[in-house]
């Protein structure tokens, strides 16, 4: 049995059914990728129009990333129960009533509760996402299914900054909640006529158990995040110490689960193991160079804030014709290969950037960019594939909560890590992350090479 026709449920939809619950999937994806930077980019603007300091406008952010983080893994496990497409449109409807909140917000701690909601909703539709592309896509497009997933996000990543600047420009920064809303009710209109019935599992679902993997996995962003944001030391010890303690009683609970919320039975396959270490470690070194390169553009660099802008602009704009690139070389050659040779370029790339000369041309950053992009956007796709299809069909949710929770996990360790640079080395901190990065890369590579030697052909 394929990977994308399981037990029941046919070989992925028809052609004229499948776009539709595509454009559903990916408009939700779309969203609340963009809804990280649209924040980034409004918290001046809320913090003067709230009355508020710019230290406590960072909660807008935080509370979005951990409701998200935090309930990844109990909802993709939900998933598997209740049916994934359950999962979405129940997240889409919470996401986009959140948004409606967030745009009449009148102080900052009913803005707050309303961030808090959405990103509850935002992960209701990233926990499945991968899963839902798994059972939409037939088993010989999976890999131009999850190139298409890569693309959305690497497109929302690189026109998210320019949306919203462009809607504050012609309006308050509530627009820029609001403008979720009619997009979330289209999106929810045709998801619930289009999505597939997905398999569900006979277990019950463990709610101590979600208790224990959202507070594990909660307290460890707000530990790297305290850390990164210069928290004592006493408060970020005791947010990881509790992560790893909450993340010990949950693997003992469910060591002998069908199904556990935190996938210990999917980490005893070699392939799913190595490849979401590898996912972990390419976005550690997305982190570190997008918290990094600003401060190297200007600072080091003596660069404009526009040009800076526009130096950023290539890595993300190259992996998003990357993607669907090697989605299709994904269903032809290894994801291991693929893999090894993406990190490879990306650590090369995040070398060159870090030997730039003092005084470089415009392509001569630019080109450097565009490396990074090309590796980066060459692993992606064929690694998700790696981590779906090295799951079984039944265990799809928790697989997609994985690659959710690498990605983010990944980008919050790197962002930790590049703030750490700068406390140690100051102004020469990004060249230090920057070289970190690189180390990053090349363990990864290495990891994904590794795939060559445990996985089947079918596997591959």
């Amino acid at each position: 049995m394929s990977s994308g026709s399981p037990d029941g449920v046919a070989d992925g939809l028809p052609w004229e059914r499948r776009r539709w619950a595509v454009a559903a999937i990916f408009t939700a994806l779309a969203m609340a990728s963009l809804d990280t930077a649209i924040a980034n980019i409004a918290l001046p603007a809320i913090s003067s129009d709230l009355h508020v300091s710019a230290a406590e406008s960072i909660w807008v952010v935080n509370v979005y990333q951990i409701a998200l983080v935090a309930t990844l893994l109990p909802l993709g496990a939900l998933g598997e129960i209740v049916g994934h497409e359950r999962i979405y449109l129940g997240g889409l409807l919470l996401f986009t009533l959140a948004s409606l909140g967030c745009a009449c917000a009148w102080s900052l701690p009913t803005l707050v509760a309303a961030r808090t909601l959405q990103g509850l909703g935002a992960s209701g539709l990233m926990s499945v996402n991968t899963a839902l592309v798994r059972f939409v896509y037939p088993s010989r497009m999976l890999g131009r299914g999850f190139g298409h997933n890569a693309l959305v996000v690497a497109t929302a990543f690189t026109l998210g900054p320019t949306i919203a600047s462009g809607i504050l420009a012609l309006g308050p920064w509530p627009w820029l909640f609001a403008i979720n809303i009619p997009f979330g009710l289209l999106a929810m209109l045709i998801g619930f006529k289009t999505l597939p019935a997905t398999p569900r599992a006979k277990h019950a679902f463990d709610f101590p158990g979600a208790i224990l993997a959202a507070g594990s996995l909660g307290l460890f962003i707000i530990g790297i995040g305290g850390a990164a944001h210069g928290a004592q030391p006493v408060l970020v010890t005791i947010a990881l110490v509790g992560a790893a303690v909450l993340g010990f009683i949950l693997t003992r609970r469910h060591a002998d689960h069908p199904a556990p919320m935190l996938p210990i039975d999917l980490f005893r396959k070699a392939l799913f193991a190595l490849s979401a270490a590898t996912a972990v470690c390419s976005f550690a070194v997305q982190g570190l160079a997008f918290v990094s390169l600003p401060f190297y553009f200007e600072d080091v660099l003596q660069r404009s804030q526009v040009e800076t802008g526009f130096f950023m602009t290539p890595w993300p704009l190259v992996v998003a014709v990357m993607a669907p690139i090697g989605g299709r070389l994904s269903d032809r050659f290894s994801a291991g290969l693929l893999g090894g040779l993406g990190l490879l370029l990306l650590g090369l790339g995040m070398v060159l950037l870090a030997t730039l000369p003092a005084a470089p041309s415009v392509a001569n950053i630019v080109w450097r960019m565009m490396i990074c992009g090309i590796g980066f956007g060459l692993f992606q796709t064929p690694n998700m594939k790696a981590i779906m299809s090295s799951a079984p069909p039944h265990r799809s949710g928790s697989a997609s909560g994985i690659v959710a929770t690498a990605r983010l996990t990944g980008q919050t360790v790197g962002a930790a890590l590049a703030a750490l640079c700068f406390s140690l080395a100051g102004r020469d901190g990004a060249t230090l992350a920057l070289a970190l990065g690189a180390g990053f890369a090349g363990l990864g590579s290495l990891m994904s090479f590794l795939r060559l030697t445990v996985a089947s052909p079918h596997d591959i």
